[in-house]
């Protein structure tokens, strides 16, 4: 059976990250990224769930998700897949789209989270190899605002504000904005389902299922997401993973490596080798 393993790159100055990756035994944790995902499906088949509804990437199609659309991922089958997968940060997809229409048209939304299109599938692709195969910065650029604009015009259904929380109408909402509010004050901090009772003035089992349906995972989910963004933030300011894992609010480095990995699909030391500024590293047992 083949080992499972992943490329990583990230740029030094832009929020721009690639990854290649085949995995067999890998099962993403539920999560979600500030950033747009977006994938194409190489070999085999990644079965996941996103937006309340199960969905299969086959060789060729796309992924898309909008920033902090919660979604996980597992083989298809026994024989794995191979992907590649960019996060691009919202900033980015702005500025490249005002270049290529001189205007702001507001930030795209995908409607649908797998894409059968192979003009768009060769577009990722082609910028994806760019990224990881060293190509001139000024190539880099072209292929991304190319690859940006053929996105926003043939997989969007809509432009405006990102906002994959889409809350539900009357308190449901209100209580999950609260719980969400505490949350990112004190993701930090030993919370626990009390605290975020009080917060949002109802009991522990109204605040789990009010999230749950807005925001799609469990607080404790969410909590672990924010710790692992600042985990990944320390890590890319090149701090000591030890020290990274005590200010991320992480156990001890076990317990970041255990996490970090689970979500993203590549540990921390290989995620602290790409922030500089190389064109990638192989690492074999990504699951």
């Amino acid at each position: 059976m083949t080992h499972d393993w992943s490329r990583y790159w990230r740029s030094p100055d832009r929020p721009l990250e690639a990854m290649h990756a085949h995995f067999v035994r890998h099962v993403y944790h539920r999560h979600s990224h500030d950033t747009y995902s977006f994938g194409v499906t190489e070999d085999g088949a990644q079965a996941f769930k996103c937006r309340g509804s199960a969905h299969t990437s086959a060789a060729g199609m796309v992924m898309a998700f909008n920033p902090d659309d919660p979604h996980d991922g597992h083989a298809a089958d026994q024989l794995g897949f191979t992907y590649r997968i960019l996060h691009i940060g919202t900033e980015l997809v702005a500025d490249a789209l005002e270049d290529t229409t001189g205007r702001r048209t507001g930030l795209p939304l995908f409607a649908e989270p797998v894409l059968d299109d192979p003009l768009l599938a060769r577009s990722l692709h082609a910028l994806h190899l760019a990224l990881l195969g060293g190509a001139s910065a000024l190539r880099r650029d072209e292929l991304l605002r190319a690859t940006l604009a053929a996105m926003a015009r043939r997989g969007s259904r809509s432009f405006g504000t990102v906002d994959a929380r889409r809350p539900a109408a009357g308190g449901t909402a209100l209580i999950a904005e609260r719980v969400r509010s505490r949350l990112n004050d004190s993701h930090l901090d030993d919370l626990t389902a009390t605290d975020l009772a009080e917060s949002a003035g109802c009991s522990r089992f109204t605040v789990y299922r009010a999230f749950h349906a807005v925001y799609g995972m469990a607080p404790s989910d969410y909590q672990r997401q924010l710790r692992l963004r600042t985990a990944r933030r320390l890590i890319a300011e090149g701090l000591p993973l030890g020290e990274v894992a005590a200010q991320a609010g992480f156990a001890d480095q076990s317990h970041l490596t255990r996490w970090f990995t689970r979500t993203y699909g590549v540990t921390p030391g290989a995620y602290r080798e790409a922030a500089h500024p190389e064109p990638f590293r192989e690492v074999t047992g990504g699951g």
